[in-house]
């Protein structure tokens, strides 16, 4: 390919990309010079990150108060009951395992708490 060939190519992929960026909607803005640019508007997360981590936090809460509560053992007897259920009780027995972050917090709660 030659140089100019290669400029056109590049400058066609790049204007695709940004009519494809375009496509899931755009807003006007105008520069300093007065031209009034297309600029493509954010995708925002379906999900955002604050809510999953505030999710995540709430699951070693919960966890972390019912070794606390339960001890251990009675904990462990409960995910293994959990455990011997349906596909879904299998997962939440996955999910609810002893892990050695909730382990930790329980036994510092455990000394503090009567």
């Amino acid at each position: 390919m030659t140089g100019k060939q290669l400029e056109f190519d590049q400058r066609v992929n790049r204007l695709s990309k940004k009519h494809a960026k375009l496509s899931r909607g755009y807003r006007a803005t105008m520069r300093k010079d007065g031209l009034v640019v297309m600029k493509p508007q954010r995708v925002k997360s379906a999900l955002p990150l604050k809510v999953l981590l505030m999710c995540l936090l709430g699951l070693f809460a919960f966890k972390t108060f019912l070794l606390t509560s339960l001890g251990p053992s009675g904990y462990q007897y409960r995910v293994d009951a959990l455990n011997e259920g349906t596909t879904v009780e299998k997962a939440g027995a996955w999910v609810m395992q002893i892990d050695p972050v909730s382990l930790a917090i329980s036994e510092q709660l455990a000394r503090i708490l009567p």
